[in-house]
């Protein structure tokens, strides 16, 4: 188990943000990902290039949508992690 984060200091805080930003990190560079290849998609559907069908659309609609999701259940575990840790926080002894 690691030790409750020291938000006393400036390193402490540098520290604590920088765990926070790896948390669920593959998860959210996936749905941004899907969400620019959805975008792309519609566009090119849009404009015709490269001869995409139409019915691509809705394979873009579903990317965008699944990116979506992606990068709003990083939100949710991003701060079931922190209440986690502030709960350790609060139950350490100072």
């Amino acid at each position: 188990m690691t030790p409750p984060p020291d938000l006393d200091t400036e390193e402490g805080r540098a520290a604590y943000r920088a765990e926070l930003r790896k948390v669920a990190l593959p998860l959210r560079w996936t749905g941004l990902g899907l969400i620019v290849a959805a975008a792309l998609l519609v566009v090119a559907v849009s404009r015709d290039w490269a001869g995409v069908p139409e019915g691509a659309v809705v394979v873009g609609y579903g990317m965008l949508a699944a990116g979506w999701v992606l990068v709003i259940a990083t939100v949710f575990l991003r701060t079931r992690h922190h209440r986690r840790r502030m709960a350790e926080l609060e139950g350490s002894p100072s």
